[in-house]
């Protein structure tokens, strides 16, 4: 099924509950048993819609004092597939229900991290849907 109109789906105001505001502080408890030992913080942001492919990134933002390196997240895109804080499977639970029949999430994958600066790393979520 096509979708024309996926802005009326998928807009910012409607996934900002997709990950809750302190899921970094969570993921870094889980991790390390302190929120404080995070060297940022994890939000999810709507990149675009093509080809039935609907294009999220998870943005990793530098925390004031602390260092994104490298290191610290290229090793990610397998940890976020499958930890229980950051709850893949709940995202795309979300979005089916933002679908509302129209259509439904087929698969999803988790691309490389992209170094955007010093201050902010990306991870890919793309998920397919029922075409």
């Amino acid at each position: 099924m096509t979708i024309n109109n996926i802005e009326d789906i998928i807009s910012p105001d409607k996934f900002n509950d997709f990950l809750p505001e302190d899921v970094s502080d969570s993921f870094f408890d889980a991790l390390y048993g302190d929120a404080d030992e995070g060297a940022y913080d994890i939000s999810l942001k709507f990149k675009e819609f093509s080809e039935n492919k609907l294009t999220f990134e998870f943005h990793l933002s530098q925390r004031p004092g602390k260092c994104l390196a490298c290191n610290l997240t290229y090793g990610l895109p397998e940890v976020f597939s499958r930890h229980p804080v950051i709850n893949i499977k709940g995202l795309i639970s979300k979005i089916n229900e933002l679908m509302n029949g129209k259509t439904k999430c087929t698969d999803w994958k988790i691309g490389s991290t992209r170094e955007i600066s010093k201050e902010l790393h990306i991870i890919p979520l793309i998920v397919t849907l029922e075409s």
